[in-house]
C-alpha cells in the first residue's frame, strides 16, 4: 500500500467507539477493540493529585455529570488555558476519589442521541485502567492493542505543577510500551511538550498539525509553516509523523465537497514522517457536501468512501469514531 513503510494503514479508535459510546470510557475503548481497532486513543489530563485520567478537556462539565452534583457546586470557576477563556470544572480541581463519583455523559447528544442511553453508567477511567484493560485483552487473546495517547494542554499543566511526563513515561514502561517497536504514540498539539519527551524516551511521537492557528507553546509559530518542507525535516529531528486535520491532506472546494490531494503526504514521507489524519466520523454533520447521506446531520452518510479516498493518497494510519468502518474500508483497499 502506499504508506510510508508498504504496510496497511493502523485504525485508530478515536477516544474508543465513540460513535456508539460517550467517549474516554472503559465501555468504548472495550467495543472499539472487539471491533477490531488497532490503537485506541486516550485524551489525558491530570486530577489535583498527580493522577492521569482520560478526558477529552481538563473542563467536565460537557462529558461528565458534574453539572448536576450539588457537592461540588462551589468548584465551579473560570480559568484561561493556552490563551482561551472556559467556565466549568477542571479537573486538576478534583482528587481522584473525588473524580471517581462521576460519571461520563455523551458529549454530542444532538448528533448522536442513541449514546445517550448510557449516561451515568460508566465512571472516568484512569490511564492505568486503559493500560490495564490492553493487558487483560492481551491476555486472553494473544493480541496486543496499540494505545495513542495525547497530552492535553501539558505546559498549562506542567504550569500548574502537574506534568504529563513522568507519569506517562513511567505506566508506559510499566505495560510495557516503552520502545521504538512498541505499539505506542504519544501525540501533543505542543512542541516543547514532545520535545522534552523525546529526551526520555524512545517511544514514537507525533506532532498534531490543524489547518488554522499555531501550537499554544510556540506563538509565533503557524501550523502552516510546520508542514512546510523546513518545518517537516525540523518535525522529522524529534518526531515520527504528524497527526494533521482532514483538511491538510485532501482539501474541500468552495461547497465543501472533497477536492484535491494537497501533496502533504507525499511531502511527509519525504522527509521520513508518517501521516495519521483526524478525524473521520459517519454522521452527515462532518462529512464532505457530495458524501452526505441526506439533509439530516445526525444522519449517516458515506464514511467509508470519504476513508478509502485518503487511504488512496498513502496515509499510514488514521483516527475514527466509526471503527467498523474504518476497517471495512481499510479492508477493501487493501484487497484492490
Amino acid at each position: 500500500m502506499p504508506t510510508l513503510n508498504g504496510e496497511p494503514p493502523i485504525i485508530i479508535a478515536h477516544r474508543g467507539a465513540s460513535g456508539e459510546r460517550p467517549e474516554h470510557t472503559l465501555a468504548s475503548y472495550e467495543l472499539a477493540i472487539a471491533q477490531g481497532a488497532d490503537f485506541i486513543e486516550p485524551d489525558l489530563v491530570l486530577t489535583k493529585d498527580g493522577i492521569l485520567v482520560a478526558r477529552h478537556e481538563n473542563e467536565i462539565s460537557e462529558t461528565t455529570d458534574v453539572a448536576d452534583r450539588p457537592e461540588f457546586a462551589d468548584r465551579k470557576t473560570s480559568k484561561t488555558i493556552d490563551g482561551r477563556d472556559y467556565e466549568g470544572w477542571f479537573t486538576e480541581d478534583f482528587t481522584l476519589a473525588e473524580l471517581k463519583t462521576l460519571f461520563a455523559r455523551e458529549r454530542l447528544p444532538q448528533l448522536r442521541e442513541a449514546n445517550t442511553a448510557h449516561d451515568g453508567k460508566y465512571p472516568v477511567p484512569t490511564f492505568e485502567e486503559i493500560l490495564e484493560l490492553l493487558k487483560q485483552h492481551e491476555a486472553e487473546t494473544g493480541k496486543r492493542i496499540g494505545v495513542y495517547p495525547e497530552t492535553k494542554h501539558p505546559s498549562y499543566f506542567a504550569g500548574i505543577g502537574l506534568p504529563h511526563d513522568a507519569p506517562l513515561l513511567e505506566l508506559l514502561a510499566r505495560y510495557g510500551y516503552d520502545g521504538p517497536e512498541d505499539p505506542v504514540f504519544i501525540q501533543s498539539f505542543e512542541v516543547d511538550n514532545l520535545k522534552l519527551l523525546k529526551l526520555g524516551t524512545k517511544v514514537r511521537l507525533i506532532q498534531l498539525v490543524a489547518g488554522e492557528g499555531g501550537p499554544p507553546d510556540q506563538p509565533d509559530t503557524s501550523y502552516a509553516d510546520m508542514v512546510s518542507a523546513e518545518g517537516l525535516a525540523d518535525i522529522a529531528l524529534y518526531a515520527s509523523g504528524i497527526g494533521p486535520s482532514k483538511s491538510m491532506v485532501i482539501s474541500r472546494d468552495s461547497l465543501d465537497r472533497l477536492d484535491a490531494d494537497t501533496g502533504l503526504v507525499a511531502a511527509a514521507h519525504a522527509a521520513g514522517l508518517a501521516v495519521h489524519p483526524w478525524t473521520f466520523r459517519r454522521e452527515n454533520y462532518f462529512l464532505p457536501t457530495d458524501l452526505k447521506g441526506s439533509i439530516n446531520p445526525a444522519g449517516t452518510g458515506y464514511l467509508e468512501e470519504e476513508i478509502q479516498r485518503f487511504l488512496a493518497v498513502g496515509v499510514d494510519g488514521l483516527f475514527s469514531d466509526n471503527v467498523p468502518e474504518a476497517v471495512t474500508a481499510r479492508n477493501q483497499a487493501g484487497a484492490e
